[in-house]
């Protein structure tokens, strides 16, 4: 059996880190067949998260995603691949979302 221990700071607060993992738990559920479990708390939430060969918990608080996972015996033997994949969504949610503004109109000069 092949564990996984990712962890990622955050400057969200709690309430954006909720955002995120509620968004990771719904591309988690959709993308690859996992049953989510999603425990609110006061101070830090828990998203357990099951399938057939792995199950595991991603800890959320205000400044950190912690994220423990035990993978089956064949799901092992991808141990690396999934990871980065993980680690990969995870860095994808948690990137700063550029704003897009629009070019400001160029002045007419008066001849």
């Amino acid at each position: 059996m092949a564990n996984l221990h990712i962890v990622r700071e955050h400057a969200l607060g709690l309430a954006g880190a909720r955002k995120i993992a509620f968004s990771w738990a719904e591309q988690v559920e959709s993308e690859f067949d996992m049953q989510c479990n999603y425990d609110e708390g006061k101070t830090s939430d828990t998203v357990s998260f099951v399938r057939s060969g792995v199950n595991g918990t991603l800890h959320v608080t205000k400044d950190r995603f912690e994220l423990d996972a035990k993978l089956g015996f064949l799901l092992g033997a991808f141990k690396d691949r999934i990871e980065s994949e993980i680690v990969k969504n995870l860095d994808t949610l948690l990137a700063p979302k550029a704003t897009t503004k629009k070019p400001a109109a160029k002045k007419k000069s008066a001849q």
